[in-house]
């Protein structure tokens, strides 16, 4: 989980999507009741969860380790082959638009010829 969120495009969005959330919250005062109350329960949720599962975590602990491991293994080998999990959302949205623009163009070319 961890390594998949110190991939580039995933924290940048995280990013962004906790941007929005707060700036939603701090501009909208009835959102803001909701949200919190939407966070107390889920962090009271979670509390009340990870003591009942740590026993389960404990017990399968070996097999969590491999799966771990051979996702980490899966996670590298996705890296290599998809870069664009390296560059930031902000990026691969202008990259993106410059590449539309571009063909868009190229075909408005096409068409004039």
């Amino acid at each position: 989980v961890s390594q998949v969120a110190n991939l580039t495009l995933v924290s940048s969005a995280c990013d962004m999507v906790s941007t929005a959330y707060a700036s939603t919250k701090e501009s909208h005062p009835y959102i803001r009741s909701v949200c919190d109350a939407a966070e107390k329960g889920v962090k009271s949720v979670t509390e009340a969860t990870a003591s009942r599962v740590q026993p389960v975590l404990t017990t399968l602990e070996p097999h969590v380790s491999a799966a771990s491991e051979y996702a980490s293994k899966g996670l590298d080998k996705l890296g290599e082959k998809l870069p664009l999990l390296q560059k930031p959302v902000e990026q691969i949205i202008s990259d993106t638009k410059e590449l539309v623009s571009s063909r868009v163009a190229d075909a408005k070319d096409a068409v004039s010829s």
